[in-house]
């Protein structure tokens, strides 16, 4: 039983140096801010090409409502 309060006691000293370094970190580091420039290229501005609907084939679920004739009943 003593290995075990000694592992479990390493463990908990080991969590606490993570969260009291990580706590120093966000408390004591602040970002720099600063302004930013990116150029984006005109190509990149253009809207895209509409692209044609594909037709519909004549093997695919919903072929004949979308065809204009009967639907086949069975």
């Amino acid at each position: 039983m003593p290995s075990l309060m000694r592992f479990v006691t390493v463990i908990a000293v080991l969590a606490a140096v993570g969260f009291a370094s990580l706590f120093a970190l966000a408390t004591f580091v602040s970002p720099r801010t600063r302004e930013m420039t990116v150029t984006i290229p005109a190509q990149r501005l253009k809207a895209a090409p509409a692209v044609a609907a594909a037709p519909n084939n004549p093997r695919t679920a919903g072929a004949e409502a979308s065809s204009g004739g009967t639907p086949a009943t069975r």
